[in-house]
């Protein structure tokens, strides 16, 4: 009888280890395919709100398209249109893309 409870014993240890290697493999799998890209995007995001300068081209998260007239610290202020008289603060946040002011005189 002993032998029958060492192997079903046996039989649970390596069913317990299958189980902790598919863990790791699952989460290996979901770092690679989710959190990896979305850490590379994040670290793009924030090298481009830190290469803005006055003058460039920006699309805001709302799908405005204005040019930088000035920036601060967390803050930019954003001109719209043609009418010189359409500027409004924002967030460095609400910027989704930058086009700079030499790719486009280029």
């Amino acid at each position: 009888m002993s032998v029958v409870m060492t192997a079903a014993e046996g039989a649970g240890a390596a069913g317990m280890l299958s189980m902790i290697v598919w863990m790791v493999l699952l989460f290996g799998l979901m770092y690679f395919l989710m959190i990896r890209p979305q850490k590379k995007e994040q670290k793009r995001v924030a090298a481009m709100l830190a290469d803005m300068e006055v003058g460039d081209a920006v699309v805001t998260t709302g799908g405005f398209y204005g040019v930088i007239i000035d920036i601060t610290d967390d803050d930019v202020i954003v001109e719209f249109g043609n009418n010189k008289n359409c500027r409004i603060p924002m967030r460095k946040a609400a910027i989704a893309e930058v086009e700079k002011a030499a790719d486009g005189n280029a």
